[in-house]
């Protein structure tokens, strides 16, 4: 099995992001054909990899990260043909998801628990980023850049939470902390979506609007729901195979697992910040919730 330490050797920081380079996974993942099975898996499965997930090298940032790091990771690409694609910690556990090697769950866990472990190191202040100090940074700037990313590391401890199997708890009481911050609707976009959902709904002082395809929660059930609370639609509808949360319609969230199989598998809840992406979910939202009015 992969020793920890070293899985957290092959976290790199690039434009403010912690990342692993494809190379990297495809090597812990035991993948047969190297980067290649990495590229099919994200090409299958493009709707689960948004520009926040994974994103490709520019050949400068290649041939800097290249000279300071000293891995053997890069040789495997042969020069500047093609630059490598480095994953995001969301991006890691989505790829874990899609990819069938037989140690991927458990390798995806121990890597997740490296992002998780120097995240600790940064908010005890007990770990340097040599990496970061060392990698595309002009001295002059030094100082200054360091002080950014250590503010978007403290950022990202705020808005992105990663739960493994078991954390019933832990997760559940996220998910109602998250619902629980808007002030006038929330849409909650869950293929399998059923009681347990609606557990939580009830708790909320603000409408709720339910996109989904399990017809488990049917034109009865909401009809008895709404008798007693009175703040639920439900619209059927297949377009989304992710889960999202959307506040007020403005703050999106996104979940790794639907609520339903919460405390069964690894999974991450992050928010989504990409303004390009934001909008187009939002835009696709709101035009299925007019057609069926």
């Amino acid at each position: 099995m992969h020793n920890l330490e070293k899985i957290e050797s092959l976290i790199y920081n690039i434009r403010g992001k912690e990342v692993m380079l494809d190379s990297d996974l495809a090597r812990l993942y035991n993948c047969k054909n190297g980067t290649k099975t990495i590229n099919q898996a994200v090409s299958r499965h493009l709707e689960r990899f948004p520009m926040d997930f994974y994103f490709q090298l520019t050949i400068e940032e290649y041939y800097n990260l290249k000279s300071q790091s000293g891995t053997s990771s890069f040789d495997k690409h042969g020069g500047v043909r093609k630059m490598p694609f480095v994953f995001t910690e969301q991006g890691v556990a989505m790829l874990s998801s899609v990819l069938h090697t037989d140690i991927a769950a458990d390798v995806s866990i121990i890597i997740m628990r490296a992002f998780v472990a120097m995240r600790h190191y940064i908010g005890n202040n007990e770990y340097r980023l040599s990496n970061v100090e060392t990698k595309l940074i002009e001295h002059d700037l030094e100082i200054k850049l360091l002080e950014e990313t250590f503010d978007k590391f403290e950022e990202k401890k705020k808005i992105n939470e990663i739960y493994f199997n078991g954390q019933i708890y832990d997760a559940y009481s996220k998910i109602l902390d998250i619902f629980n911050e808007s002030k006038n609707n929330i849409i909650i976009i869950d293929t399998y979506a059923d009681n347990k959902l609606l557990d939580i709904i009830k708790q909320l002082k603000v409408n709720a609007i339910l996109i989904t395809t399990n017809k488990y929660i049917n034109n009865e059930i909401i009809s008895r729901y709404n008798r007693q609370y009175s703040n639920l639609k439900v619209i059927y509808d297949n377009t989304f195979h992710d889960r999202y949360f959307i506040l007020d319609k403005d703050i999106v969230y996104h979940s790794g697992t639907s609520i339903n199989r919460i405390g069964y598998k690894t999974f991450s809840i992050n928010i989504i910040n990409d303004q390009d992406i934001k909008e187009s979910l939002l835009i696709r939202i709101e035009n299925i919730i007019k057609t069926r009015q």
